[in-house]
C-alpha cells in the first residue's frame, strides 16, 4: 500500500512539475559515453554565431520549432525523400525562414568523429539552442540543459502548421497553444522574449500590422513601410530586424519594445491585452536579470516536451535522414 502511494505521489509530481528527470533526461547525460560532446557542440556553434548572429537566433528558434512538433526529437531536421516529400522543414512556419541547419550538421559531424553513434541529433539541437543563447547574451544566459532524447522517425508538413503558433495569434490562442505542450502562460511570455533577436520576413506582419489599423508605433510603422512591399510575395519578401534597438543581443529589450508598441507581430502586441501578461511584460522589462533567469528555466522545460525513449526513437547517423537498418 505504501509502495502504491509512493508511485502515485511521484506520478503527480511529474505531472505538476514537468520535471526533465521524469522524462529520462539528465544534466551530464553523456558524461561517460561521450564526455566532450557539450564542448564540441559549443565550439561549433560559436564559429557560426560569431560569423553571423542570425544563425544563433535561428538555432534558438529551431529548438522551439522542433519541440512543438512531435516533441523534441529532431524531426525538424529531416530532409524530403521520395517516401516523405513534405517534411516539417518545408512547411510555411519553417521554410524559407528557419536557419541553422548547417551548424547542426557541423556539430553532428564533429561529435560523430569523437563518439560514433552515441549522441542524438535531438540533443545536439537542444545543446545548440542553449549555446546560441549563451553567446548571444554575452555569456550571461547559462543553461544547464539535460539530455537523453532520441531522434524521431516522423516529420510531417501539416503537423508544423497545426502545432506552431503563427504570428497573428491573439492572447487566448497563444495561451492555449502553449498549454497544449505543457507550458503555462508565464512560459509563453518568457519564451516570446526570444524575439529580441533575429529577423522576420515582411509577409509575417504586413497584412495584420501595417495594412490595417493596429497599435504599432507610428514611427516604426513608417520605417517598416519603407522596407517592406505593400503586398509581399515569395519573390519579394525582405527581412527586417525584430528588435531594432539591440538586434544581435539576447536581452530583455523585447519587453521594453512591447511596452513601446515597437514590435512586429500581433502575437507580440497581444502580451499587453490581459492584466496578467501585461504585468509579466513590465517585470521582465524593469527587473534586472529576471527575464534571463526565467528564460533558462523555460528553455529546459520546453526541452522536455514529447521526449522519445526506447523503441520510440533512434540515434541518427545523419541528422537529415532516418537510419536504414
Amino acid at each position: 500500500m505504501a509502495s502504491a502511494s509512493l508511485k502515485l505521489s511521484i506520478a503527480l509530481t511529474c505531472a505538476l512539475l514537468l520535471s526533465s528527470a521524469c522524462h529520462g533526461l539528465q544534466v551530464g547525460y553523456y558524461k561517460k559515453s561521450c564526455p566532450r560532446v557539450e564542448a564540441i557542440v559549443r565550439d561549433e556553434v560559436k564559429k557560426f554565431v560569431y560569423k553571423n548572429a542570425g544563425i544563433g537566433a535561428g538555432l534558438i528558434r529551431m529548438f522551439f520549432h522542433d519541440c512543438f512538433v512531435e516533441g523534441c526529437d529532431a524531426s525538424v531536421l529531416l530532409d524530403p525523400t521520395s517516401a516523405n516529400p513534405q517534411p516539417e522543414k518545408l512547411s510555411p512556419p519553417n521554410f524559407p525562414s528557419l536557419r541553422g541547419f548547417e551548424a547542426i550538421d557541423a556539430a553532428k559531424d564533429a561529435v560523430e568523429k569523437a563518439c560514433p553513434g552515441v549522441v542524438s541529433c535531438a540533443d545536439i539541437v537542444a545543446f545548440a539552442g542553449r549555446d546560441a543563447a549563451y553567446f548571444l547574451s554575452r555569456m550571461t544566459v547559462k543553461i544547464n540543459m539535460p539530455a537523453g532524447r532520441l531522434d524521431g522517425r516522423i516529420s510531417n508538413f501539416t503537423e508544423a502548421l497545426s502545432n506552431l503558433p503563427p504570428p497573428f495569434f491573439n492572447i487566448t490562442q497563444l495561451i492555449a497553444s502553449f498549454a497544449a505542450k505543457g507550458l503555462d502562460t508565464e512560459d509563453m511570455v518568457v519564451l516570446s522574449g526570444a524575439h529580441t533577436i533575429g529577423v522576420s520576413h515582411c509577409s509575417s506582419f504586413v497584412s495584420d500590422r501595417l495594412a490595417v489599423p493596429s497599435d504599432i508605433n507610428t514611427a516604426l510603422a513608417g520605417i517598416l513601410r519603407r522596407q517592406c512591399p505593400a503586398n509581399p510575395t515569395p519573390a519579394n519578401d525582405p527581412t527586417v530586424h525584430q528588435d531594432v534597438v539591440t538586434p544581435n543581443a539576447l536581452d530583455n529589450q523585447y519587453y521594453k519594445n512591447v511596452l513601446a508598441h515597437k514590435v512586429l507581430f500581433t502575437s507580440d502586441a497581444a502580451l499587453l491585452t490581459t492584466p496578467t501578461t501585461t504585468q509579466m511584460v513590465l517585470d521582465n522589462a524593469n527587473i534586472r536579470g529576471l527575464w534571463e533567469d526565467k528564460f533558462k528555466k523555460a528553455m529546459v522545460k520546453m526541452g522536455a516536451i514529447g521526449v522519445k525513449t526506447g523503441n520510440q526513437g533512434e540515434i541518427r547517423r545523419n541528422c537529415r535522414v532516418v537510419n536504414r537498418y
